[in-house]
């Protein structure tokens, strides 16, 4: 637990914090919007012959490609961000997400390019998911190391707002599109619109991402010449493995939180409750703007009574409101929409996860230890996570979201308390 009566946040560290988060949401937006236009891209960048069900796979196949590509991307990123510096990595994530979610609004389809248009495709995806590999981590690990130790969770939750606001934004602009144009016409050139558009302020991002300074942190270690010899990853390994554990488990209440609670319930929903897509909808941008307000509330949660009994208590509450949202919508589905908004609130519990991920490790291979153990525990389990859900439902589970939001939720109980012990035990042999 941290005194609040500690320094406030300067000029600076808020001037940090909001391009930080501004950032972010940019950069998420141009991760996602690709998920919105799926039915648009399957039909533009494949043989007009070949069946539907073949080409939404391998426009899917594109999509997850991203996520396949997050590890490797926030690995080496991660590397260079603790051996020169957090601030280059921090603008090389966001240019390298800006150019490709350009080029993919300039792209010829199938009908122009052939076979290569989908390649060209897939190649624009990986250098897109490499880019919030290394954006997430580093954003986490950058504003923590801006703010007074007391206010970390303030900044870790706040960054994360950001960072759930791009999803938000991606499924405004995407309504928008389909809205204001027909079909044909989203078809033949609107659906471009998103991509360069998002493009574009991506590299409004990286120019004003010039102005931040590199973090007080990584400047002591090197004035010092503390930073870390050798792979810092090997370092991790070697020596940290009880963190990585921890953040493991942490990162997966963090996927069912937003995987199955903010990404798949709007679909499941009309699929085992009859409810209309158009509630669905509305109710899925309220639980996204309630899950942004909760990542601020329950980052300063973490500045004013420690993230450990935050994040259990979070858990405890996130489990909660998905029984009681699932509940809601077999005997009053009327009340689903104020329901969902409720569940969002407690998703934002997410705001808190980054704060147990920054302390685990120390500042000199922190952004390897945090970039390894989140990337490749979201790579498993964003892919792993609607698959496991699906099949639960197929065999006759309506309450499988439920469940799995348990299983996650107390891994995630596990390893703040994990951490809690292992806190106790430092100080108690210092």
């Amino acid at each position: 637990m941290t005194d609040p009566t500690e320094p406030a946040l300067t000029r600076r560290d808020t001037r940090t914090l909001t391009l930080a988060a501004l950032g972010g949401a940019l950069e998420f937006y141009d991760f996602i919007i690709f998920v919105f236009f799926t039915a648009v891209i399957a039909k533009l960048f494949f043989p007009p012959d070949m069946p539907e069900w073949l080409r939404q796979l391998q426009t899917f196949g594109i999509f997850a490609a991203g996520y396949l590509a997050r590890p490797l991307g926030g690995i080496v990123m991660a590397h260079f961000g603790d051996r020169v510096g957090r601030k280059r990595m921090f603008m090389l994530s966001v240019l390298l997400m800006a150019v490709p979610t350009l080029l993919m609004g300039l792209l010829p389809t199938y009908a122009s390019l052939g076979i290569a248009a989908p390649i060209l495709l897939l190649l624009l995806r990986v250098l897109q998911g490499a880019a919030v590999g290394g954006e997430v981590p580093g954003a986490w690990v950058f504003v923590s190391e801006h703010v007074p130790p007391s206010r970390s969770g303030f900044a870790c939750g706040t960054l994360t707002s950001g960072l759930t606001f791009g999803i938000l934004l991606g499924s405004l602009v995407a309504s928008w599109i389909n809205s204001s144009w027909t079909a044909d016409e989203v078809l033949a050139w609107a659906w471009r619109l998103p991509f360069v558009l998002g493009g574009l302020f991506g590299l409004l991002a990286v120019w004003l991402r010039r102005y931040l300074e590199e973090t007080p942190v990584f400047e002591e270690m090197r004035r010092r010449r503390e930073l870390v010899r050798g792979l810092p990853l090997k370092v991790v390994l070697q020596g940290h493995g009880g963190a990585v554990i921890r953040s493991m488990l942490i990162t997966w209440m963090l996927t069912a939180g937003i995987v199955v609670v903010i990404l798949m319930t709007p679909t499941l929903v009309q699929s085992l409750f009859a409810i209309p897509p158009a509630t669905a909808a509305t109710a899925s941008s309220l639980a996204t703007f309630a899950l942004c307000v909760g990542c601020v509330l329950f980052g300063i949660a973490v500045d004013r009574f420690g993230v450990e009994r935050v994040l259990v208590i979070g858990a405890v509450g996130l489990v909660a409101a998905t029984a009681g949202l699932y509940r809601t919508l077999s005997v009053a589905p009327e009340y689903f929409t104020a329901a969902y908004t409720l569940t969002g609130l407690f998703v934002g519990v997410t705001g808190a996860i980054p704060s147990l991920m920054v302390r685990a490790f120390p500042p000199a291979i922190r952004f390897s230890g945090i970039s390894f153990a989140y990337n490749v525990a979201y790579a498993i389990l964003g892919g792993l996570t609607p698959l496991v859900v699906s099949l639960w439902i197929r065999a006759g589970e309506p309450n499988a979201p439920v469940y799995y939001v348990g299983l996650a939720c107390l891994a995630g109980a596990s390893a703040a308390i994990w951490a809690a012990a292992k806190s106790r035990t430092s100080a108690m042999v210092n």
